[in-house]
């Protein structure tokens, strides 16, 4: 590693992900997206594909990163010299053909894509290791249907957020339709400097009165709620589990519409109706959950820092549900669109903070990471049952005919030894479709629970629309 290119140091979020990482609590995030290309295209897929990778790894200097001595408390980045895409990017043949989410069951629901979702089950699994890049790109591909494919960008979260994988998809799609006359396997990296950690371009304020509150619960009485459920207690043994819940667009759509009318939103519509699933499922005697949910900070960060960059630009925000207050009345009751509005007034108050008073602010008084984050939480209960992480809708212009274009998308994560015992991950693609990506590690949540609260979840969100 000493002989690469010293880039920068690794920022206090960006180490909170290489120490995860180092020690297997946390490995990876995955951004997919299924592309179809034009009749024109004549090349042969890996052509395509390969030449595309050359424009993003010029473009996205994060991507011939990795993380140094990220077993230490002072690691740093450093630039591989080149990319080989023969180590970097899978290729793998669908077994059954893929009509991009068009498969419905007998209640007219979207059946998840299973090949994608044994593919992301893998893919979480599976930590990266240097001198390696720190990125995979898993394409499945249709015999069947040779212009069109499925891209799993698998990427260590010191790299970059979920924003960074759409931003990753955007820059692919573009790529796909320029003509590049050779095809390379082997890519020298960029001269161009690393974006700045967030730590670098915002202060990360802390007011004197939440400090002493974390302070107060760290170090002298955190009070449980005994009615919190929040699965097993922290373990390391146990791999990411992972199933896709794919919803339409014309239910999406409806769903836009009711929020809109309702004053509330997507997320906040999510984060309610999976905490009524798991109370539903859950014995009586837990009366109390705790969501967390991921927020971009870009909107208030220098202007460099737009969607279009790759980086770990996000804050956390946090909501919690009370069993009489979600469960107390049916759906669509005013009840239930109260604790929406409530749950959407909330996140707005997360971002009118503008990254004030907020978790990853506190990384600054952590002296060691694997020993404070990670394996001293072993063997203890976790504070938060589940996370909402919505990445939104992938935007792109309106192909034409002659250009590739972007269907439908997934977002996913690995499970979190420390984190939420189970994580929901969303995005709705250029097709309209919302996918919910719900992984969880297994030996801390049944199965059974999962499939039981999946099953509530599509009857309520069926019967708003």
């Amino acid at each position: 590693m000493e002989k690469f290119e010293r880039l920068r140091s690794v920022g206090r979020l960006e180490q909170y992900s290489t120490a995860r990482h180092q020690a297997g609590f946390y490995l990876n995030v995955a951004v997919t997206a299924t592309y179809v290309l034009p009749q024109s295209f004549q090349l042969s897929l890996k052509d395509y594909i390969y030449r595309a990778c050359e424009t993003l790894i010029a473009e996205h200097a994060a991507l011939s990163a990795i993380p140094a001595a990220d077993e230490t408390q002072q690691p740093y980045f450093v630039r591989l010299p080149q990319i080989d895409l023969d180590r970097v990017v899978e290729f793998q043949e669908r077994k059954l053909s893929h009509a991009s989410n068009a498969e419905v069951d007998e209640a007219g629901d979207l059946l998840p894509d299973l090949e994608l979702q044994t593919l992301l089950e893998r893919q979480h699994n599976t930590p990266f290791s240097a001198p390696d890049a720190y990125w995979r790109l898993c394409v499945l591909t249709d015999s069947t249907n040779t212009h069109m494919f499925t891209a799993a960008f698998v990427f260590h979260h010191a790299l970059g957020d979920g924003t960074s994988g759409k931003a990753f998809h955007r820059t692919l799609l573009r790529a796909l339709g320029h003509h590049v006359a050779v095809t390379k396997s082997i890519i020298q990296s960029p001269s161009t400097p690393m974006l700045p950690n967030i730590e670098q371009i915002h202060p990360m304020p802390l007011s004197i009165w939440y400090l002493a509150q974390k302070i107060f619960h760290a170090k002298i009485y955190s009070y449980r709620n005994p009615g919190l459920w929040s699965g097993g207690k922290i373990q390391l043994e146990g791999g990411t589990q992972v199933r896709l819940v794919p919803f339409s667009k014309s239910l999406v759509t409806s769903l836009r519409a009711i929020c809109r009318r309702e004053q509330a939103t997507i997320t906040a519509l999510l984060q309610v109706v999976l905490a009524r699933s798991l109370f539903a499922n859950l014995p009586d005697r837990y009366t109390h959950l705790v969501c967390s949910g991921a927020i971009s900070c870009r909107r208030w960060l220098p202007a460099e820092i737009t969607d279009e960059v790759m980086g770990v630009y996000v804050t956390d925000s946090e909501e919690s549900y009370l069993r009489h207050a979600t469960m107390d009345m049916p759906m669509p009751d005013k009840g239930f669109w109260n604790e929406a509005r409530r749950s959407r007034l909330n996140i707005i108050a997360s971002l009118n903070r503008e990254g004030r008073d907020t978790g990853p602010n506190l990384l600054q008084y952590v002296d060691d990471f694997q020993k404070e984050l990670c394996f001293s939480k072993l063997g203890c209960e976790r504070d938060k049952s589940y996370e909402v992480s919505n990445i939104g809708v992938l935007s792109c212009d309106d192909a034409a005919p002659d250009k590739p274009r972007i269907e439908g998308m997934v977002f996913s994560q690995c499970a979190s030894v420390v984190g939420n015992a189970i994580g929901v991950s969303v995005v709705t693609g250029a097709d309209g479709c919302m996918v919910l990506a719900v992984t969880w590690q297994e030996g801390v949540v049944e199965t059974a629970l999962i499939e039981n609260v999946i099953g509530c979840l599509k009857v309520e969100l069926k019967g708003l629309s």
